[in-house]
């Protein structure tokens, strides 16, 4: 999967012949090799997505290789071992850009927001064309269209599958889906603030996205793109991107983003705050003036943008 380039020139400046597919594509890299973010870029000092070449020079580019998360989630983590940093969360059913194999690891992108990471490669298979989405906050797949009939595996809000309505079940290649936990992949939710609400209690986790836990980037990420809105990962990146600035005057409503450092929420209304945080170890709704006053003694500026969408 790993494609040869040639070497540089002095000058910096060299034509690179790439085999990809039936094509030899010819790239033109002008000048120094910038600097880019490596959290939505992927690369590494052996090997870069092809889609980089143009950009910066690497000794081996890839083209990426559609895949699926065939598990009910997987961590993607920041180095290929099960003991490096959680960096964010694969849901069943979602696109994985395969990049590099490193043993049991496979190195590539989620395509939803392009995060760059390490993920099992045992957890990928085939991508699929999904038609439903999991609406509730947890889904059981049942081996059966009988609520009677043996529990197969267990689906996170947000996941998608892809099957056949029958009565008052999802037919899938896994199982069985009840309907009243999948919606339509089309059918998208009015207010992102209740698609958070619906997960108030579920326990904080660094890099999760709501299987088993999810963290304060996951949970504003999942509520907005329940809602067909599409958010990046992580909390500066939600900051620079999402929605517009609020006057420093003007009142606060549901569904304002806020971001102080390192986290971020949406606001329930206008004095309250929902959000998935290490204080309380869950997604919960406090106070916005609560969650200020703790962030003051430790920050010149606790609030670093107001944003509405």
């Amino acid at each position: 999967m790993r494609l040869e380039s040639p070497s540089i020139s002095n000058e910096a400046v060299a034509d690179f012949s790439v085999a990809a597919q039936d094509r030899v594509p010819t790239f033109h890299l002008d000048g120094p090799t910038r600097s880019l973010d490596r959290r939505v870029n992927a690369y590494r000092a052996d090997i870069a997505d092809l889609a980089l070449a143009g950009t910066l020079f690497a000794p081996h580019y890839a083209a990426p290789m559609a895949r699926g998360c065939q598990d009910n989630a997987a961590m993607m983590r920041s180095a290929a071992s099960a003991s490096s940093e959680a960096v964010s969360q694969l849901l069943g059913g979602e696109g994985f850009a395969l990049l590099d194999i490193l043993g049991d690891w496979a190195w590539g992108y989620s395509v939803h927001d392009h995060y760059v990471g390490y993920i099992e490669a045992a957890a990928l298979g085939p991508p699929i064309v999904p038609t439903h989405r999991i609406t509730a906050r947890e889904a059981l797949v049942f081996a059966e269209a009988s609520i009677k009939s043996p529990k197969l595996a267990t689906l996170p809000f947000g996941a998608l599958v892809s099957g056949n309505e029958q009565g008052s079940f999802l037919a899938t290649g896994a199982g069985f889906v009840h309907r009243r936990h999948v919606g339509r992949i089309d059918q998208l939710a009015s207010d992102p603030v209740a698609v958070a609400e619906q997960l108030i209690g579920m326990p904080y986790l660094w890099g999760g996205r709501g299987a088993d836990g999810i963290d304060c980037s996951g949970l504003v990420q999942i509520a907005l793109a329940a809602a067909g809105m599409s958010c990046p990962r992580d909390t500066d990146q939600i900051r620079a991107q999402c929605g517009r600035d609020i006057p420093e005057d003007a009142p606060l409503r549901r569904g304002d983003v806020i971001s102080f450092p390192g986290h971020v929420g949406l606001m329930v209304d206008a004095e309250r705050l929902i959000h998935a945080n290490a204080h309380w170890m869950a997604v919960t709704i406090e106070p916005l003036a609560d969650v200020v006053a703790r962030l003051a003694p430790h920050h010149d500026r606790p609030i670093l943008a107001r944003r509405r969408l």
